[in-house]
């Protein structure tokens, strides 16, 4: 399905990376097969979220996803996806342990999902994980700068890399890089930190709540669509606010309902007379 647009030839992690500083990378979330059917004509890159507890499930954060819901929902984006690369995060306790733990939990979710390649959280202290699965041909998309799961150490979704820890940020990004990623997404830095590391790194990077000179941008779908409204991140545009619009319909149905406008004589299906039970 493409609404409008021709089919793009599918896109690799070897093709991402070679659009660093090229024509900016065009990036969403997706967790269900009708919205990655929708996304699909108009984006580079899919990225099955952690975020989908949110959003989704009604979670207060990305910590309790687990594997088994990643995969469910890898699988449906899937289905819905002829050319954008897929990507699918590991989620909270799947990749920290250990190398050998990463390898296997990101080895299931390409097998099971036919993810293209996985997002894993972290900068210097995951440089080691990224090396061990690029060498066992498992691509990866780092996340740096503000980690969602690292929520309770940070004290909240709390801007990263101000002033003097600018540097700690840059450093987690060179190290990425150097470890064989072939993206990382930069959250919640500011812009001229955003900036250096996009002129500092030779991979690309995706921004939110970034800088617009990333080589890439990515939101979440339900924010960008107004969707998801129990909050409005300051990175955050909205293009649709289809909560509302959904509301008013609903709120219009159940009034039809209780009116009984509906259902109306086009709406119900009527028989040959002969085959009506005598009410006695």
């Amino acid at each position: 399905m493409t609404y409008g647009k021709a089919p793009k030839p599918p896109l690799s992690p070897p093709a991402v990376l070679a659009r660093k500083g090229g024509e900016p990378i065009v990036c969403l979330t997706a967790y269900t097969t009708p919205i990655a059917q929708l996304v699909d004509a108009h984006c580079d890159l899919v990225l099955v979220g952690d975020s989908v507890g949110m959003v989704l499930h009604g979670l207060p954060n990305t910590l309790g996803v687990d594997l088994d819901m990643m995969v469910m929902h890898g699988k449906a984006v899937r289905r819905g996806l002829k050319s954008a690369l897929m990507v699918v995060d590991l989620p909270f306790g799947t990749y920290e342990e250990s190398p050998q733990q990463a390898f296997r939990n990101a080895a299931t979710l390409m097998r099971e999902t036919g993810c293209d390649a996985v997002k894993l959280e972290g900068g210097v202290h995951m440089a080691e994980t990224i090396a061990f699965l690029t060498r066992r041909a498992i691509p990866v998309m780092a996340h740096i700068g503000l980690t969602p799961q690292s929520v309770n150490t940070f004290g909240g979704y709390k801007v990263q890399g101000r002033g003097a820890d600018a540097h700690a940020v840059l450093r987690d990004a060179q190290d990425v890089a150097e470890a064989g990623a072939f993206a990382v997404v930069i959250e919640k830095v500011p812009d001229i930190l955003a900036r250096r590391i996009t002129s500092d790194v030779d991979i690309p990077t995706i921004g939110i709540g970034a800088s617009a000179a990333c080589d890439g941008q990515i939101l979440v779908v339900d924010d960008m669509l107004g969707m998801f409204a129990d909050f409005k991140p300051k990175f955050v545009k909205r293009y649709a606010h289809l909560a509302g619009d959904a509301e008013r319909a609903i709120a219009a149905y159940a009034e039809d309902v209780r009116s009984r406008r509906f259902p109306a004589a086009e709406h119900v299906f009527g028989d040959l007379p002969a085959s009506v039970p005598d009410a006695g």
